[in-house]
Formats: structure tokens, C-alpha cells, sequence
């Protein structure tokens, strides 16, 4: 029963954010708050929902192996299973601005990270955590990043326009029904999905990381995962690689430092040399903008991709 709830919960999970982003965005349309702003905002915090409620349920629940795993397990398989995959399908063109900006964000965001993470190094208190204080550094970064969001849209020079953010006209009563259904859906499937995992590790002899760092990770994954697959089809993928790159920059940032104000999160003992493979392939994704075709993924690219994705999960089930 409990695999079967677990499965349920991701499910209410990715639904529940897509249903409080239909209610929300409608009520925001009707209050005639610009698409622009109600993609930047309302669709692009409510897609990392997933990943926060879990994170939530998992600190609250002294379950600190799930927060990490969730973030660093959904970072690695955006940057290497979903851009890998998308490549393969069909070349993609990135943008000037998110190779020069987006990229090296992401890439500070999880040296930021790192260093929190090892700041016991520095002040000598073990275990390490992320404290209150590390939440509200994470949070002040992510408010330069959503500054810089801001900025290139009232510049002009955003990747969005008024065509991709697709807002369904709804009733008063519709809109309301989706905004519970989402608050229920994420409420119930954060908290079965965060169970299920601490169950299913104890069950097999595996770690909380583990299971929150590839089978969580992929569930709360898979729309980011079809919306790549059907953008590169269409040849359309630059907005596609800047939600990607854009996530990523959440997740830590916004996530993690969010997350550690309800409670203080334990640093796993063994979680740098996770963060050292996020670091390598945040690196080579940026080194490939300058190798043999610039400013592009290629097929070989993705298919490399791949395959590191594949060692790492490869890794993770060796050390358990």
C-alpha cells in the first residue's frame, strides 16, 4: 500500500502544482495583471512547487537526506537526462544571454551551495548544517537573480513573449476549485511521497538519497522532461533551456534557502562528492558553448550527457 501511495503522491504532487498554476494564473488574467508578469511569477514559482513541498515535508520530518537528494538529484538530471535528451532529438542554439549570465548563475549558485555546505571547515560546529542564517543568504541571491529576471524584461531583452504563457479564461468558482485542488494535491502528495521514500529505503537498505535523488527527482522532473522533448521536436528550444537553466538556479536558491527557515537542514556526510559531480557538469555544459559549434549543444554533446548521467546513477547505487 505504501508503493502505491508513494506513486499516488507523486502523481497529486505534479498535479497539484499545475492545478494552483491554471487557478492562480486565471485569477491573475482576470485581475489584469500582464501575461509577462504571471509567467515570471505566478507559473514560474508554482512549477518548483514539487520540489519545495517535498523539501518542507522532508526538513520538517528530520528527513534531510530527501531535501538534498531532491535538489541536487533534480539539478543533475535537468542538466544532463532532460538537455541531454533534447540535444539528441535535435541540436540546440542557446541564447548570448543565457550562456554569459544563466549558465554561470547556475554555476554560482551551486558553488554557494558547496561552500555553505562546508562551512564547519570554517567555524568548526559538526554536524554541519544549513542554518536559518545559510537560508537567508540563499534567499538574498535569489532575489538579485529575480532582479536580473525583472531587469531583462523591462529592458526588452527577455526570451519570453506574450505568446508562450498560455492562461485559460476561468470562472470565479473554477478558479477557486483549481487553487484548493492544487493546495490539496501538494499538501497529500508532499506528504505521502516523503514517507514513501523514507519506506521504500529502509524497506531495501538504501538510502533516503538515493530514492529522493533519482526516482523523486525524476517524478517532479517529468514536465520539464516532456516540454523539452516536444520543444526540441518543434525546434523551439531556447525557452525550453532557459526554464532549465532557470530551475536549476531555483532550486538552490529559492528552495533550499526557503526551506532551511522552517527548519535547519543537516549537511549528509557524504554529500560533496555529489555536489562536485553537479559542479563538473554545470562546467561542461558551459564548456560546450565554446567547443566545435558555439553557443550550441550538439548530438554528440546530449549523448554524452547521457552517459554521465547514467555513471552517476551508476555511483549512486554502488554507494547505496
Amino acid at each position: 500500500m505504501v508503493y502505491i501511495l508513494f506513486c499516488i503522491g507523486l502523481f497529486l504532487l505534479v498535479k497539484g502544482a499545475d492545478w494552483l498554476v491554471d487557478g492562480a494564473s486565471a485569477l491573475g488574467k482576470r485581475s489584469g495583471i500582464p501575461p509577462l508578469v504571471i509567467g515570471l511569477t505566478i507559473v514560474a514559482f508554482g512549477t518548483s512547487m514539487p520540489e519545495l513541498i517535498v523539501n518542507i515535508f522532508a526538513a520538517l520530518g528530520g528527513n534531510t537526506e530527501v531535501a538534498f537528494g531532491n535538489i541536487i538529484g533534480s539539478n543533475i538530471s535537468n542538466t544532463l537526462l532532460i538537455l541531454g535528451i533534447a540535444a539528441v532529438i535535435a541540436p540546440i542554439t542557446i541564447k548570448y544571454s543565457t550562456v554569459w549570465r544563466e549558465i554561470p548563475l547556475s554555476f554560482m549558485a551551486v558553488l554557494a551551495l558547496f561552500v555553505l555546505a562546508n562551512d564547519f571547515l570554517i567555524d568548526g560546529i559538526y554536524p554541519p548544517q544549513l542554518t536559518r542564517g545559510d537560508g537567508l543568504i540563499l534567499l538574498l541571491f535569489f532575489a538579485i537573480f529575480l532582479y536580473y529576471i525583472f531587469e531583462t524584461v523591462r529592458s526588452g531583452r527577455t526570451r519570453f513573449s506574450e505568446k508562450d504563457i498560455d492562461i485559460k479564461q476561468r470562472s470565479y468558482g473554477g478558479m477557486l476549485l483549481f487553487m484548493a485542488g492544487g493546495v490539496v494535491g501538494l499538501y497529500v502528495g508532499g506528504n505521502w511521497t516523503v514517507d514513501g521514500a523514507v519506506f521504500i529505503a529502509q524497506q531495501f537498505g538504501l538510502s533516503q538519497f538515493l530514492i529522493s535523488a533519482t526516482i523523486i527527482a525524476l517524478g517532479t522532473s517529468l514536465p520539464e522532461l516532456v516540454t523539452s522533448v516536444a520543444a526540441a521536436r518543434k525546434q523551439e528550444m531556447d525557452l525550453a533551456v532557459g526554464n532549465i537553466v532557470g530551475s536549476n538556479i531555483f532550486n538552490i536558491f529559492w528552495i533550499l534557502g526557503f526551506t532551511s527557515l522552517f527548519a535547519p537542514i543537516t549537511v549528509p556526510s557524504f554529500i560533496n562528492a555529489d555536489l562536485v559531480f553537479l559542479v563538473a557538469a554545470t562546467l561542461i555544459f558551459f564548456s560546450f558553448m565554446f567547443v566545435g559549434k558555439k553557443h550550441a549543444l550538439t548530438r554528440k554533446n546530449g549523448a554524452l550527457f547521457l552517459v554521465l548521467y547514467v555513471l552517476y546513477i551508476g555511483f549512486l547505487i554502488f554507494r547505496g
